[in-house]
């Protein structure tokens, strides 16, 4: 671990093997936003999965109070008709979740972690880490170039 204030260039980690291009680290850059936004889609797809199981529990007191004030067959068209039933034809929001997750989501995080390695020698986020470099005041204690 580095002492505060110390000047001198990012972590090991964060530097590019001595043969790999500028073309190559934008490339990876690239590849590993359009990762980080796959990840931020698939938080939305846990809260579509979560907002529709909680709306699906909250119909239960809504057909129970319609059942209450005198409304039985409109509770059982909600019953019949809503509670329970598929969001896309033959699946629960779980089962989009998994689909996606087998299909799309780990296939993604495997090649991307597998041009990383190929291509970096494993090493992550080198574009940030030398835009990183390249903007900070060297000097300012706020501006270190690492832990």
């Amino acid at each position: 671990m580095r002492e505060p204030h110390e000047e001198s260039g990012p972590e090991d980690g964060h530097v590019r093997p001595p043969t790999v291009g500028d073309t190559t680290v934008e490339a990876l850059g690239a590849l590993t936003e359009a990762l980080e936004t796959v990840e931020r889609a698939r938080g939305r797809l846990y809260d579509f999965h979560q907002l529709t199981g909680g709306a699906d529990l909250a119909l239960d007191r809504a057909v129970e109070l319609l059942r209450t004030a005198g409304h039985a067959a409109h509770a059982d068209l909600v019953e019949r008709e809503i509670l329970g039933r598929n969001v896309i034809p033959g699946c629960w929001t779980y089962q989009v979740v998994e689909a996606y997750n087998t299909t799309y989501y780990r296939p993604f995080v495997e090649v991307e972690a597998r041009l990383r390695q190929d291509l970096v020698a494993g090493r992550q986020h080198l574009y940030e880490a030398e835009m990183k470099e390249a903007r900070r005041t060297h000097g300012h204690p706020d501006h270190t170039a690492g832990l």
